[in-house]
């Protein structure tokens, strides 16, 4: 965790949405401007798989976050006008309770005795959050990728208590060709003779299935037409170790999956990332409810925005079109941003200059 992190440790039993339960999990956050006297003007985020709370910088910790041109004075979310919320998801390994913690039953790492994980899970453990913080009802709720779909099991399961949604590059359920992505992924983790079903060491994890699964996620995460016009078929000048090696590194997109790969390991404890991978293949909207339009129906929402990226292979643009449809039905306020960027689903995240304008013209702000 960083120095501008916080915790807050829940007391008792926290049951989960499927089976099971933890005892007193910690959630880590982090927290940006000041909360009104009224107590509205709260949004709440909800990240992607890998990311921590550390969505941006702040005064307790200088150093850049993964949404560092979001977040701020004058930008979209202005922390000038806004009381801005990250909150790491439970199961994940950056401060709050997950597979890589200590189980108090036992005193040992939870790894695969930790319960089923949902992100129904997830977004309980954001409002507890919330609620420890003494915030009745958001001003928003803005939720990225597997976020999005934690951002609506929290509108879903509590009504009323978030005036304003917007999804980015997310869905109301994941399609066959994402669940397919991310079971492969899975396996390549669990194929590694290191991950010893789940017992690694943690001073030596399986790192060449994570290497792997990262490589294979990159390949969903930006676009082939990307790929085309920033490598083409460009080879690489690196020097290789092994210069024997007929199958060595030779294009230039290989050696940027290479450097991708290499970031990952090492940053990301395992087991949280089979977790919450198979996390966001098992929700479902229709769920709640026996169908999508009875899951929607259950939303109460005064406007809710939905972007998504032509270019986007993971969660598709024609997701982004259901969505907003089935959201529209309750909050006739819903409006839809196809964007035309390049980098497939990572737009978000590195496509600043489309994204900006959109999300701050939702919040009616001075973004300069």
């Amino acid at each position: 965790m960083g120095p501008g992190t916080k915790t807050i440790t829940l007391d008792g039993r926290f049951q989960m949405h499927r089976a099971g339960y933890i005892e007193s999990p910690t959630l880590a956050y982090e927290t940006w401007g000041e909360l009104s006297e009224k107590r509205d003007n709260a949004i709440l985020i909800f990240s992607g798989l890998s990311p921590s709370a550390h969505a941006s910088s702040s005064a307790e910790d200088p150093s850049d976050g993964w949404w560092e041109d979001m977040i701020g004075p004058g930008l979209p979310l202005d922390s000038n006008r806004f009381y801005i919320i990250c909150v790491n998801s439970l199961g994940s390994c950056f401060g709050s309770t997950g597979p890589a913690s200590i189980n108090p039953s036992t005193g040992e790492l939870y790894r695969l005795d930790f319960p089923v994980l949902t992100l129904e899970d997830v977004a309980e453990g954001a409002f507890r959050v919330v609620e420890a913080l003494g915030i009745e009802q958001l001003h928003t709720v803005i939720g990225n990728s597997m976020g999005g779909m934690s951002g609506l099991a929290y509108c879903v399961n509590h009504p009323g208590a978030v005036r304003n949604f917007i999804s980015i590059s997310s869905a109301t359920r994941a399609e066959p060709f994402a669940i397919a992505v991310r079971s492969l992924q899975r396996e390549m983790i669990r194929s590694d003779p290191k991950w010893d079903l789940g017992n690694y060491d943690v001073d030596d994890p399986p790192i060449l299935g994570q290497r792997l699964a990262r490589k294979l996620g990159m390949m969903t995460y930006r676009s082939p037409e990307e790929w085309v016009e920033r490598f083409g078929r460009q080879r690489t000048t690196a020097t290789e170790e092994n210069v024997a090696d007929p199958f060595k590194i030779a294009f230039s997109v290989e050696m940027y999956l290479e450097n991708h790969a290499n970031k990952f390991i090492g940053a990301f404890d395992a087991n949280c990332y089979l977790y919450l991978s198979r996390a966001s293949d098992l929700f479902d909207l229709a769920e709640h409810g026996g169908s999508l339009k009875s899951g929607f129906k259950r939303l109460k929402l005064e406007r809710s925005l939905v972007i998504g990226v032509v270019t986007d292979i993971l969660f598709p643009l024609h997701q982004q079109q259901q969505l907003a449809e089935g959201l529209r039905e309750v909050c006739p306020d819903t409006v839809l941003v196809e964007l035309d960027c390049i980098r497939g689903h990572d737009s978000f995240l590195v496509d600043m200059d489309a994204f900006r304008p959109v999300i701050c013209e939702f919040f009616e702000g001075d973004c300069g």
